[in-house]
Parts: C-alpha cells; structure tokens; sequence
C-alpha cells in the first residue's frame, strides 16, 4: 500500500477503506459483481474512467487478493479477471452502498449523470433470455433527451445472447420504446414504477402484446432496485 494511501491506523475499518474506497474502485468491484470479466467490458460500464486509471486499479485489487487475472498476454482482450473469494466478501457491502444511495440520493434532473449509454449497458445484463419468445427478439429504446449520438439503442436477443447495439442492426424491432433517459433510469433504479410511467405515456411501448405484457419479466430491474423492494416489503 502506498504509503501516501494509508489512514495510518491498524483498524480493521481503516484498511479495507486503503482497498475500497479509492476512487473508481467501488463501481470497477460492481462492474465485476455484475458479470463483466474482460478490461473492456469494465471499461463500458465506467466510461469516465481512463484505461491506465483502471489497469492501475485492477493491479491493485489483485494485489490485495480481491481480483484474479486469467491471462498474462499482452493483449488486453486475452486478459480475464475474476473476483476471489475474498471478492465476492464484498459483494452485499457494494450492493448495500447501492440500496443506500438509492433510498438518500439522487443525481439533479439536469444533471449530466443521466448518461443513456450507461443506462443501456446496464440494462442489457438484466435481460432474461428465457422470457422472450424463441428465435430473435429486436427492442429499439429512444431517449428523447439525450445527445443525437445516443439516442437510439438496440437490444437484440438471439440464441441466449443479448447484444446492444448504438446502430441500427438491420432487423425490424419487435418492440419500439420511447421515453426520456432520467425517467427511465429512475424506474431502473426503483425510484418509479415501470406501471406509473407507462400508464402516464411517460414511457411508450409499442409493439406485439405479449413482449408488452411480459416486459418485467424480461427486462428485470437493476440489483439495487430489486433488493430495496424485497427489503421495504
């Protein structure tokens, strides 16, 4: 640990905050918690980040015995991280980090936080496969709201695969939905309900009446929302 990173104290509080609490980490830890296992699919869910910042992390999580590499080439792509045991320890201290900050803050409404890219990156993890019809499904999101650049998403799932694409993939969507960024981030998130803001047209969905109907079975909501609705029930 570098010396100028140390609380200089033995509590135990004190040396796992020198770990986890640099900046970046905790959301590099909910990166992996969620699945991501290569440097670019980490990358996605940071995009602030940059790539040396995030090399610099993830050794230093592997030193500490948090974070495991499969893969020594050279190549980024070749490289696999994994979360030790002592790792997944920390998975309910993140997802607690989450609900909290769920539950006692939130970005301004014109904040630029309310990012669509990270939205939908976020959101492509939590489709269930199994809930879609067989054969391929096409979900086209549009974010009135954001950037020209960032208002158009695919979601395409085939095979038991979810793809997200910022192009049109050239297959007509099966279901088109329309909204604004901020309002569906706070019904991902479980700060709305999916239900209040349909029925408000706050969110249009178009489309075959059985992909509407099934919609919160297929599209879950994120960890954080899920786990404060079971705790408030």
């Amino acid at each position: 640990m570098n010396q100028a990173s140390s609380y200089g104290q033995f509590c135990p509080v004190a040396k796992a905050a020198e770990i986890i609490t640099t900046r970046w980490t905790p959301l590099v830890l909910r990166e992996l918690l969620c699945g991501a296992r290569h440097f670019n699919e980490i990358r996605r869910g940071v995009p602030l980040m940059s790539p040396t910042l995030l090399s610099r992390r993830l050794k230093e999580l592997e030193a500490a015995g948090v974070v495991s590499r499969i893969g020594q080439g050279g190549a980024r792509s070749n490289t696999e991280y994994d979360l030790t045991e002592a790792g997944e320890e920390l998975r309910p201290i993140i997802v607690a980090l989450g609900v909290w900050g769920q539950r006692r803050v939130e970005s301004a409404a014109d904040s630029s936080d309310w990012d669509a890219g990270v939205l939908m990156w976020d959101m492509r993890r939590e489709v269930d496969p199994d809930a879609l019809p067989k054969g391929r499904t096409v979900v086209q999101f549009e974010y009135l709201d954001a950037p020209k650049e960032l208002r158009l998403w695919w979601l395409v799932v085939e095979e038991g695969e979810v793809d997200l694409c910022q192009s049109d993939p050239g297959h007509e969507p099966d279901l088109f939905v329309t909204t604004k960024v901020r309002t569906m981030a706070r019904v991902w998130i479980g700060k709305d309900s999916l239900a209040r803001a349909m029925a408000a047209d706050d969110i249009e969905v178009i489309g075959t009446a059985a992909l509407r109907a099934s919609i919160n079975a297929w599209l879950k909501l994120a960890i954080v929302a899920r786990v404060a609705g079971r705790r408030d029930a």
